[in-house]
């Protein structure tokens, strides 16, 4: 499991929000659904070549002639998924990703470009799972995934729309489709901006055990502003089974995508035991386990266990 340490400093985040609103702007962006990334890149002055050419052989020789010319080089530590010719102005995308995966991935790489203290920093830059994941430790691909995905979502845009409809975990799964982002970013997108005392766990899918049914290993936790105010870090388990309060509400089981609400009471930073509803979604390559308090959001039908 990884912790969700990926926040930059409040005048990072600024810094970075302000180039986003820029680029939607000058590109003419703003309320078009979902972002219109071609137009992005082009005011962000970069241009992707769409030949199917990044494999390891290509992208040796890339770094040889960066090394021969004593060029920077930000070199990936796994396979490379997107490139930026920073001296040429060139993006290079892995074809064999999923779209909306490839999406975000034009959108970190023109972040690149586009940002001015980024561009000039490297020759080559290349991008990985490692550099594309929301905990990366470095700040220069932070900013960069922080840009995409303030541009992806229009800065406040998707929050509002989502605050607008019912707090529920299939919010952000029906506005994903709308932004054209994956369910993943989009109900992290959800979570971490949201005003309530909200978490989301995020679950490997869960792996059958004869003993207890299934094990489900939780990948990520994100948690909303006011949730960690409240209840801190709540020492989430590693692992989840049928037996356990949040386990129950993993959907398990041929064509079962969700699960419905259920109560699940938290100790609070007090120590005082809150009740809280918990609700489950998952894509199949991942489940997303919703919890808010309950008093937030008034009355909630429950399904009992």
């Amino acid at each position: 499991m990884n912790p969700d340490d990926c926040s930059l400093s409040n005048a990072q985040l600024a810094r970075v929000r302000a180039e986003a609103k820029r680029a939607l702007q000058e590109a003419g962006a703003l309320g078009k659904f979902p972002t219109p990334i071609a137009d992005i890149m082009a005011v962000a002055n970069v241009e992707e070549v769409h030949e199917d050419v990044l494999n390891e052989g290509f992208v040796a020789k890339l770094r040889a002639k960066a090394n021969s010319a004593g060029q920077a080089l930000k070199s990936a530590l796994s396979k490379v998924l997107g490139l930026f010719h920073a001296s040429e102005g060139l993006v290079f995308i892995d074809r064999t990703l999923l779209l909306v995966k490839q999406q975000f991935i034009r959108l970190h790489e023109s972040a690149h470009g586009f940002l001015p203290w980024q561009r000039g920093m490297y020759a080559v830059v290349e991008d990985c799972e490692k550099s594309l994941d929301p905990d990366v430790a470095d700040a220069f691909d932070r900013e960069a995934n922080v840009f995409a995905s303030e541009v992806l979502f229009q800065l406040d845009t998707f929050i509002e729309e989502a605050n607008s409809q019912s707090f529920d975990i299939f919010t952000p799964v029906r506005l994903s489709k709308k932004y054209g982002a994956s369910v993943y970013s989009s109900v992290r997108q959800y979570v971490s901006k949201n005003h309530r005392p909200c978490v989301v766990l995020v679950l490997n899918p869960p792996e059958l055990v004869e003993a207890t049914g299934f094990v489900a290993k939780l990948r990520r936790v994100v948690s909303s502003e006011s949730f960690d105010k409240r209840f801190g870090a709540p020492g989430w388990p590693a692992t989840f089974s049928p037996d356990d309060r949040i386990g129950a509400t993993v959907p398990f089981g041929k064509g079962r995508r969700a699960s419905g609400k259920r109560s699940l009471p938290l100790k609070d930073r007090n120590g005082d035991t809150v009740e809280c509803i918990a609700e489950a979604f998952t894509t199949g390559h991942q489940v997303f386990v919703l919890i808010h308090v309950q008093g937030e959001l008034g009355k909630v039908q429950i399904l009992m266990p």
